[in-house]
């Protein structure tokens, strides 16, 4: 555009205007541009296999769904777009990733915070959802601090409770029995529980457990029914058999931890996660 020598106001401004353009498609890199070109949009319409391809997932996470298979074990529980869902211990956030999209539009995701926290995990992941009001500006936060307080919700007003990979850090702590009264407490009558843990050889000790993170899974379906739950369904979608569950530094050997470092790291990489139990009890309704 080309301007008179003497331009008029009108066109002083329309300089102005071009200017500012140039100077704003300056300061605004490639990459910010394509950060923005990224933000996950949801809908109610939006499915797991969706989710699970969206943009907002790192690559790193997508790469460990071929162990994890999260659209399958969230079916296998049971999840539907409109419950309201507990998610116990949520770690870094890898699973809330997907369920707060899947649940924001009819449903509600509830996750659990400790309370005080000044764990470096525990800040991370509330700043993640504190910076991502696009993906979990609707989801709860029930602040825990156990085992003395582990109030999940209201008593009956929840659809499902899930838990990954979380019951052998309750049994080291010694609350996990505490973890499923609160649970159950929680959920309706008819609601679920569903469970996915890491699971060792049958006839492993309580100890031996604790020492390598594997448990038993025939101990943890007695202990979540002694809580009064009773099991509905068990799935191999997360097993392994490649898993020896005989490694010095015990679950926290394979990936992602790989606590060897260097030592046979490639061996472990082959294994990839480990063998994983995956349950679905159901609080009984009352006769």
């Amino acid at each position: 555009m080309k301007f008179a020598r003497n331009p008029t106001p009108r066109q002083r401004l329309l300089k102005a205007l071009t200017l500012a353009l140039v100077v704003l498609a300056t300061v605004m890199s490639p990459a910010v541009l394509a950060n923005e070109s990224k933000k996950a949009t949801f809908s109610n319409t939006t499915t797991l296999q969706t989710i699970l391809t969206n943009s907002h997932r790192s690559e790193q996470n997508r790469l460990r769904d071929k162990y994890r298979h999260p659209a399958q074990t969230l079916k296998f529980f049971g999840l539907r777009s409109n419950m309201t869902v507990v998610e116990l211990w949520p770690g870094s956030g890898w699973y809330t990733e997907i369920l707060a999209p899947f649940l924001a539009a009819k449903g509600q995701l509830i996750v659990t915070s400790f309370a005080p926290s000044t764990s470096k995990p525990a800040l991370a992941f509330q700043a993640l959802l504190a910076d991502h009001p696009e993906i979990f500006g609707k989801v709860k936060v029930s602040q825990i601090n156990p085992p003395n307080e582990i109030t999940l919700a209201p008593d009956n007003s929840v659809d499902m409770v899930v838990t990954f990979r979380n019951i052998h850090n309750w049994v080291k702590a010694g609350y996990a029995e505490q973890v499923y009264a609160a649970a159950y407490k929680a959920l309706k009558p008819g609601g679920i529980l569903g469970v996915e843990e890491h699971r060792a050889k049958p006839g492993i000790s309580l100890e031996e457990s604790i020492k390598t993170g594997y448990m038993s899974e025939d101990g943890v379906i007695a202990a979540v029914e002694k809580a009064g739950f009773k099991l509905v369904s068990k799935s191999e979608i997360n097993a392994n058999p490649k898993d020896t569950k005989d490694y010095p530094g015990g679950v926290w050997t394979l990936p992602q931890t790989l606590s060897q470092g260097q030592k046979d790291r490639q061996r472990f990489l082959t294994i990839g996660e480990s063998d994983r139990m995956t349950l679905q009890f159901v609080k009984p309704k009352a006769s």
